[in-house]
């Protein structure tokens, strides 16, 4: 009997381009895929303060430094992923210096912790969010033990959800604050 050669076949859905190759796998990029980065970038604006940069420039200083070589692209890695991380990355560099612009405190740190007018105003977003979720005794549960400093392993123990069950908790508190234009961020 004669030995057939076979070539491996390579099952990807997305073939990563040359590294510095950045503007064709733009081009190349699916409406899906450019409606996915808008997404992103919408959803990374809304964490900034008022002042901000937009989603579409965000998006756009994203692409434009991948573009440029200020940012550069990972073998292996793909594309949307990238940028993601890139408008991440952006977003993170921007609060680091509008606090340094604007004399804010560090977000882990505890200054003024102790300010009343704080104390009352976090006790009424919580106030808030727990009304917003008085029917969802999961969601309540979970928000619950993440405001006592809980780790995702230990909230899942104590509650007695299975892992799929506590990302889609996650994945439900979080798009009914974001529909309520409630924002809040967790450990």
């Amino acid at each position: 009997m004669a030995e057939a050669s076979q070539q491996p076949k390579v099952w990807s859905l997305h073939v990563v381009p040359p590294r510095r190759d950045v503007g064709a796998a733009l081009a190349a990029l699916s409406e899906q895929d450019l409606l996915r980065l808008r997404a992103i970038a919408r959803l990374r604006a809304r964490s900034l303060p008022d002042d901000g940069m937009s989603w579409s420039d965000l998006l756009h200083e994203a692409v434009l430094r991948a573009l440029a070589g200020a940012r550069p692209w990972p073998a292996g890695v793909p594309l949307l992923a990238f940028l993601a991380g890139v408008m991440r990355s952006l977003c993170d560099e921007y609060w680091r210096r509008h606090r340094r612009q604007h004399d804010l405190p560090a977000p882990h740190d505890r200054g003024g912790a102790d300010d009343p007018e704080r104390a009352c105003a976090a006790a009424e977003a919580l106030a808030a969010i727990q009304r917003l979720f008085a029917s969802d005794n999961a969601a309540l549960k979970v928000i619950t033990a993440l405001t006592s400093g809980m780790a995702a392993e230990d909230i899942r123990r104590q509650c007695g959800l299975t892992e799929v069950e506590y990302d889609t908790t996650r994945r439900r508190i979080r798009r009914t604050m974001l529909r309520h234009g409630l924002t809040w961020s967790w450990p």
